[in-house]
C-alpha cells in the first residue's frame, strides 16, 4: 500500500484540480447582468443624481460604451433579439407578448454555447416571446440558477437579471415619502410637466437604481469570492430605455438607448477596444451581443444570425446605423421603424393616427406619472413639447442627436434638413429591404398568411411583395390628399397586406378620406380579411358612416380571431373617444363577451366609462 503521505498528498492534488477557474485555459466566462427599464441613468454616465458605486467601479474597470441600443424599447421583443440573434422584426415576434415560432433550424445563443461546451444558466427572466423558447435551452434557467453547478473546468455564461428598476417599481410604495435626493431635486425632461407626483415617481426611481447597483455589487463580489473574476468577462447592460412615461416604448433615445459596462480581464487585454475607465463611441445593438459573446468565445457565428461581433478574434467593421423597431405594445397598436446613427434618429411612423400616449391599462394602473401628466394635458397645462405626447403623430421624425438629446425638435419639415431626411428615409428602407420585415403584416393576418411555414419563411418568399408593401404603407403613413388616387389603387390590389395600407391611408386621413367613401363601404361589408374590414371601418366612422362601420366592427369582435379581434377592438375605443361611437353602443358591443389579455384591457376600459 502507499505511504499515508503519498496518499495525502494526491487527495490534495485532486482538491485544488477541482478548484483550479473554469477558464484558466483558453475561453473566457462570460457573466452578464441586466437590469430592467432604465436608460443610462449612472454615475459613470455624468448623471450627478445618480448614487450607482459597484456600477462605478465596474465602469473604472472597464469601458463605457456610449451609443448602445436596444433594438425595441420594451422587454420581449428586445429580448427576442437578443435571445435569437436577429432583430424580432425579421422573425415576426416584434409584438410584445408573442408567441410566433421561429424555423426549427434557427438555434438560439444558449444552445449554440451549450453545443461548443459551456455551461449556461439564467437567472431567472426568460420573456423570449417566441413559441417553444423556455428553459430548455439553458443548463438552468430559474431563481436557483448559478454558474457553481457547472462541471469541474467547464466555461460558464450566466446571465443574472434585476427588476428593481422595472417600470412597475417606480411609484413609491406603502406611503413611502422619504427619498435619497429629494423630489423638488430632480431635473426633469422637457417632455414632462412639473407636477409632485412626475416628481415622486423620478425620484422613487432614482432610489430603485440605486438598489439595483446593490444588487449588481453583490453580484460582482460573488464573482471575486469565487476565485473567477480574472477568468470572466463581465456585460452589464439595461434591456431597453428608461421606466417612466415617454420613455419605455418609444423609439425615442429615452426608450432605446441603454447603458453598456464590460470589463475583459488583463489576460484578454487584447481585446480591449480602449483602456479601463474610457469610453467607447461605437454603435452597438442587442442584435450585436450574441455575435459578439461566439467572437469571444472562439464559436462560429451561426449563418441566420444579424448582428455584427464588436470585440473578439471575429469583430467586424463598426456599424454606421441601428435599426430600432416597435410594434404591438400591451393592448395597443402603433407600428414605427427608426434608424439611429452617431448623430441622428429617424422615425418612420406607420401609424400617426395614433399618439404615442394611448391609453395602455398597465401604466396608467401602476404610474401616478403617467395620470398625472395626462390629467395636465386635458386641463391644457402642457406645453408644446409636453403635449405632443398626447396628439397624432408626425409621419416622419428627424432629431438632431447630439444638439437635442431629448428628442423635443422634429427637424422632419426643416428645408435645411430636406436632404438628411432622405439620406435616412433611404437608409431605413435598405434595412427594412434586408431584414425581409415582417412588421407590415397585420398581426391577425399572421397564421392563415403563413400556412404551414413560419412567418419568417413566408417573408423571404416572393408572396411577401415587400417593396410593393413598403411603398402601400409610406404612401399611406404621408397622410396627403394628393395620394388618395393612389390609396384606391392599393385598396383594390390581389395582395391583403397592400390593401390593408390603402385602408389605412384612408384612416389617417379621416375626414378627407370622404371621395374614396365607396371603396371603403366595399372592403368593410366585403373583404374577405378581417384586418381589412377593421381598418375600413374606422375610416369609415370619420366620414359619416358610422352604421356601417359599427356593424363591421361588432362582426369582427365577435367572430374574428384573437388579433382581429384586438385590432377591432381598438378601433371601438379611438371612436368612442372621439364621438363617432356612442358610448352605450361601444358598451353594447362588448358586454357578455369574454376575452383574453390584452382583450379585455380594451373592454374593461369601455365598460367602467360609465361609472
Amino acid at each position: 500500500m502507499p505511504p499515508l503521505r503519498l496518499i495525502l498528498l494526491l487527495l490534495v492534488g485532486l482538491l485544488n484540480l477541482h478548484a483550479i477557474p473554469a477558464c484558466a485555459a483558453e475561453r473566457p466566462n462570460i457573466l452578464w447582468v441586466t437590469s430592467e427599464d432604465n436608460s443610462p441613468y449612472l454615475g459613470c454616465y455624468g448623471d450627478a443624481l445618480a448614487q450607482t458605486p459597484n456600477l462605478d467601479k465596474l465602469a473604472a474597470e472597464g469601458f463605457r460604451y456610449r451609443r448602445a441600443f436596444a433594438n425595441a424599447p420594451v422587454c420581449s421583443a428586445s429580448r427576442s433579439t437578443l435571445i435569437t440573434g436577429m432583430h424580432a422584426s425579421s422573425l415576426g415576434v416584434q409584438n410584445h407578448r408573442s408567441d410566433v415560432a421561429i424555423p426549427a433550424g434557427f438555434k438560439l445563443y444558449p444552445e449554440v454555447l451549450r453545443a461548443a461546451g459551456y455551461f449556461c444558466t439564467n437567472n431567472v427572466k426568460t420573456d423570449y416571446n417566441v413559441a417553444g423558447a423556455g428553459n430548455n435551452v439553458w443548463n438552468e434557467s430559474n431563481k436557483q440558477a448559478h454558474y457553481r453547478h457547472r462541471a469541474a473546468g467547464q466555461p460558464f455564461f450566466a446571465v443574472f437579471n434585476f427588476t428593481s428598476s422595472h417600470e412597475s417599481q417606480v411609484t413609491p410604495k406603502n406611503g413611502k415619502d422619504t427619498f435619497r435626493v429629494s423630489p423638488e431635486k430632480m431635473v426633469l425632461p422637457p417632455y414632462h410637466p412639473d407636477t409632485p407626483e412626475i416628481r415622486k415617481d423620478w425620484a422613487n426611481y432614482y432610489d430603485q437604481i440605486t438598489l439595483m447597483d446593490s444588487q449588481v455589487g453583490e453580484v460582482l463580489k460573488e464573482l471575486e469570492k469565487e476565485g473567477l473574476a480574472n477568468d470572466t468577462i463581465v456585460f452589464y447592460y439595461g434591456d431597453h430605455g428608461g421606466a417612466l412615461p415617454g420613455g419605455k416604448r418609444h423609439l425615442h433615445d429615452s426608450g432605446t438607448r441603454v447603458p453598456l459596462i464590460i470589463r475583459i480581464p488583463e489576460k484578454w487585454a487584447a481585446w480591449r477596444p480602449a483602456a479601463p475607465g474610457s469610453w467607447v463611441e461605437q454603435l452597438v445593438c442587442f442584435a450585436d451581443f450574441p455575435a459578439t459573446v461566439f467572437s469571444l468565445c472562439g464559436i462560429a457565428q451561426p449563418a441566420n444570425y444579424e448582428g455584427r461581433a464588436f470585440l473578439g478574434e471575429t469583430k467586424t467593421a463598426p456599424r454606421d446605423e441601428v435599426f430600432l423597431f416597435r410594434g404591438r405594445m400591451d393592448e395597443r397598436y402603433d407600428t414605427a421603424r427608426a434608424i439611429r446613427t452617431d448623430s441622428y434618429l429617424y422615425i418612420r411612423n406607420y401609424s400617426p393616427h395614433r399618439p404615442w400616449g394611448q391609453p395602455y391599462s398597465y401604466p396608467f394602473e401602476v404610474q401616478p406619472s403617467m395620470r398625472s401628466w395626462f390629467a395636465e394635458y386635458q386641463a391644457g397645462k402642457c406645453n408644446p413639447a409636453q403635449s405632443a405626447y398626447w396628439q397624432p403623430k408626425s409621419g416622419e421624425e428627424l432629431y438632431d442627436a447630439a444638439g437635442d438629446p431629448y428628442d423635443v425638435k422634429n427637424l422632419a419639415a426643416a428645408p435645411e434638413q430636406a436632404a438628411k431626411l432622405q439620406e435616412m428615409a433611404k437608409l431605413l428602407r435598405q434595412k427594412l429591404l434586408q431584414t425581409r420585415d415582417t412588421g407590415f403584416i397585420p398581426e391577425g393576418m399572421y397564421t392563415r398568411l403563413a400556412g404551414d411555414k413560419t412567418l419568417y419563411d413566408y417573408a423571404q418568399s416572393s408572396d411577401y411583395p415587400l417593396e410593393r408593401i413598403i411603398d402601400a404603407a409610406n404612401t399611406a403613413s404621408t397622410g396627403k390628399v394628393e395620394d388618395l388616387p393612389v390609396l384606391v389603387n392599393a385598396m383594390v390590389d390581389p395582395h391583403p397586406v397592400i390593401r390593408y395600407w390603402g385602408a389605412t391611408g384612408c384612416l389617417i386621413l379621416k375626414e378627407k378620406a370622404a371621395v374614396n367613401k365607396e371603396w371603403l363601404v366595399t372592403l368593410a361589408k366585403s373583404d374577405e380579411w378581417p384586418d381589412v374590414r377593421v381598418a375600413a371601418a374606422e375610416a369609415l366612422a370619420w366620414i359619416q358612416e358610422d352604421r356601417v362601420g359599427l356593424a363591421t366592427l361588432k362582426e369582427v369582435i365577435s367572430n374574428g380571431n384573437a388579433h382581429e379581434t384586438l385590432a377591432a377592438l381598438n378601433a371601438l375605443d379611438f371612436l368612442t373617444d372621439a364621438g363617432h361611437v356612442p358610448l352605450g353602443e361601444a358598451q353594447a358591443v362588448v358586454r357578455g363577451l369574454s376575452f383574453k389579455e390584452p382583450a379585455g384591457r380594451i373592454q374593461r376600459r369601455l365598460l367602467e366609462r360609465s361609472r
